[in-house]
């Protein structure tokens, strides 16, 4: 078998000169199983890129609404382990007494490719819950939805050294916080676990994405409470629709100078 890791066969049919070429490929982005474990049970198993986990879980947690406050959580261990001849790690959560209920109610297994945003969710009531309306009105000019997908396009490390690699910013009108992970999902959980940490609040600021804008990503901004959402891509139906109801800013398509406002345009202003 071909080392695929020192060439690549590329296909370039433009021209007279098209054809195959032996390449050197970038450098693989990392991914393996991630057990986000809360008080020794198993809540999900996602494929993540492994940095970051204590964001991770603790973002999770709080986007899955496992957990109210990041002051639920006691504290955190990582651990390396193997599955299948693999590496893989657990990220584990200790919470105050009292929370066991919640868990148990709420426990999900699920093996979700690239951090799947809604599998292993068993009913339809689990993956479109109550929506609670984001009170913020934190609003920006037109102009800073370039200079926060800028600011997303800087911060993204991993995304410089290797391709396939989503990102997620919260742009305060003056610079950004960056999470990112081989899942859009993954790297938003992260991004929320990192505000918690430090004390940020998500409704004084925009959550920029790299990705399209899905309902499952709509659905964890709006329970951070965030009140405006920009995507690099599309959005689907059903988040434009929750966006709505949440009364969340969305905008997508964000490229460049310009880009698609679609909801609740009084936080931009002139709109």
């Amino acid at each position: 078998m071909r080392d695929v890791t020192t060439g690549v066969l590329r296909w370039d049919g433009a021209g007279q000169g098209g054809g195959w070429r032996f390449v050197e490929p970038p450098p693989a982005p990392q991914e393996c199983p991630v057990a986000i474990v809360i008080d020794g049970m198993s809540q999900a198993v996602l494929m993540a890129t492994p940095q970051d986990l204590r964001d991770f879980a603790l973002g999770f947690a709080l986007t899955e609404g496992l957990i109210a406050a990041p002051g639920d959580v006691e504290g955190f261990e990582e651990a390396a382990i193997e599955a299948g001849g693999f590496p893989a790690r657990e990220a584990r959560l200790w919470l105050r007494p009292g929370l066991a209920a919640r868990l148990a109610e709420r426990r999900r297994s699920m093996v979700g490719p690239v951090g799947c945003g809604l599998c292993g969710v068993d009913s339809i009531e689990a993956a479109l819950p109550q929506i609670v309306p984001v009170a913020s009105d934190w609003s920006m000019p037109p102009e800073d939805v370039a200079r926060a997908m800028a600011a997303l396009t800087q911060g993204q490390v991993l995304r410089h050294q290797t391709p396939a690699i989503h990102g997620a910013a919260f742009w305060d009108g003056a610079r950004a916080v960056t999470r990112e992970d081989v899942g859009r999902h993954n790297a938003l959980d992260k991004l929320a676990g990192a505000l918690a940490q430090a004390g940020q609040s998500a409704g004084q600021g925009a959550v920029v994405m790299s990705s399209r804008l899905s309902v499952d990503l709509v659905q964890k901004a709006a329970r951070i409470g965030a009140p405006i959402l920009i995507g690099a891509s599309a959005p689907t139906a059903l988040a434009l629709g929750w966006a709505e109801r949440a009364g969340i800013t969305l905008i997508a398509r964000a490229r460049q100078a310009s880009f698609d406002l679609y909801t609740h345009p009084r936080r931009i202003a002139g709109s």
